[in-house]
């Protein structure tokens, strides 16, 4: 099968910023002035330290306290887990399966998928590119979503406390979790997808 020929064959670069065309030789992009690099500068590095990042404080996050919850003078402080089978067992399943769903299955994913990315990136495998690529969207389409876990604390402490009732108030945990929401974030914008056909660019 005849394949057109890739950027690189041609001399071409694409500019980051503003997405122009832009010949190998030139330093900046003739549009927007921004610095021209045939790829995202130390990609894998950074991914990698971010990724880490993420891994340490998902640590913390699971095993600290998220919430504090007053109910009528009887106090107690819940992690993620504890949180979610709390909700459960007062019969509110959709509030705990979103808030598992959020805090563990998302995150998780996030982990095992960049992971992925990484080590196949850096063996130039060529197994699977085109479904590696797809994950990658896949993983920018719902990192977002992380949020929701932080986002839902926030609400529910403010409903509560609007109908008087009791307080609830966030602790550490739910600041580990928004800094792992952050650096896999971060991660994800850091990784080049280009990388992953850079073997089939090599091999043509």
């Amino acid at each position: 099968m005849n394949l057109p020929p890739y950027a690189s064959q041609l001399g071409l670069l694409l500019c980051h910023t503003c997405g122009q065309a832009c010949l190998s030789g030139q330093l900046r992009c003739p549009r927007c002035d921004a610095i021209v690099h045939r790829r995202k500068p130390d990609s894998l590095n950074r991914t990698w330290a971010l990724l880490l990042a993420s891994l340490i404080c998902y640590i913390p996050a699971n095993l600290m306290p998220v919430m504090f919850t007053d109910i009528f003078g009887s106090g107690s402080e819940n992690t993620i887990f504890s949180g979610v089978l709390e909700f459960w067992h007062e019969g509110a399943w959709d509030l705990a399966a979103l808030i598992f769903i959020a805090s563990v299955v998302v995150p998780c994913m996030k982990f095992v998928v960049l992971g992925l990315l990484l080590v196949t990136c850096q063996r130039r495998s060529r197994w699977a590119m085109a479904e590696r690529a797809r994950l990658y969207r896949l993983i920018e389409v719902i990192g977002y979503w992380s949020m929701l876990d932080v986002l839902v604390v926030a609400l529910i402490a403010a409903l509560v406390q609007f109908r008087s009732l009791s307080t609830i108030e966030p602790r550490i945990g739910i600041l580990f979790f928004g800094l792992v929401v952050v650096l896999t974030m971060l991660a994800a914008m850091s990784f080049d997808p280009r990388l992953i056909w850079d073997a089939e660019v090599e091999d043509a």
